[in-house]
C-alpha cells in the first residue's frame, strides 16, 4: 500500500509533542531516583515490541555522535513506523486481543552508535545488575515489565543492518 508523503510527513513540532507526551507516560519508581534514560529512544507500551533504528540525526562532530536532525531520511521513516503501529492497533481485525508496542532508536546515521543502541535491545532481557536493588525506603523499585521484542526495523544503511543483526541473532 503506497501512501502519500503529506501524510508521513507532519512537522518536527508534532513529532516533539509525541515525543513529550510519551516521556510523560513513564511509570513512576515511587521514591527510587529515576532511571537513567536511554538518550534517543522512543517506547510504547504494547504485547508485542517492535524495535525499530532510524537515522533521526545526521551524524555529529568528532566527539559528538550526533548532529542535526534529518528531515527526509529520518523522522519521515520514524513517522511512517508510528503510523503503521496506529493503523494496525486501530484496527481490531488486523491482532485481536494484541497490541504492537514499540521502541525506537535513532542511530545518529553512524554505525557504531546504532551498535551501541541496538545492544539496549539485547540488555532488556537481561535480569538487572546487582539483583533487583532496594529504594531508599526499603520498597521493591517498580520496574517495566520485560519486552517480548518479536522484531527489529531498519536501520538504514546495509552495513549498520549487516552488524545489528549478527549481534541480535546471538541473543534469537
Amino acid at each position: 500500500m503506497s501512501l502519500p508523503l503529506s501524510t508521513l510527513a507532519n512537522p518536527l513540532v508534532t513529532l516533539l509533542v509525541t515525543l513529550a507526551t510519551l516521556l510523560s507516560l513513564l511509570p513512576p519508581c515511587g521514591r527510587c531516583p529515576p532511571a537513567p534514560t536511554q538518550p534517543h529512544a522512543i517506547r510504547l507500551e504494547g504485547d508485542l515490541t517492535l524495535g525499530g533504528l532510524f537515522p533521526v540525526h545526521a551524524r555529529g562532530p568528532a566527539g559528538v555522535p550526533c548532529g542535526p536532525v534529518k528531515k527526509e531520511k529520518g523522522i519521515h521513516r520514524l513517522e511512517a513506523m508510528l503510523y503503521a503501529l496506529d493503523r494496525v492497533n486501530g484496527d481490531p481485525r488486523v491482532l485481536p486481543n494484541l497490541t504492537l508496542g514499540a521502541r525506537i532508536l535513532d542511530t545518529c546515521s553512524r554505525d557504531t552508535y546504532a551498535l551501541e543502541q541496538a545492544l539496549s535491545f539485547v540488555r532488556s532481557l537481561l535480569p538487572p545488575e546487582g539483583g533487583e536493588g532496594r529504594c531508599p525506603d526499603g520498597s521493591a523499585p517498580r520496574r517495566p515489565p520485560p519486552e517480548r521484542l518479536v522484531g527489529v526495523i531498519g536501520a538504514s544503511a546495509s552495513s549498520v543492518s549487516i552488524m545489528v543483526a549478527n549481534v541480535l541473532r546471538l541473543f534469537a
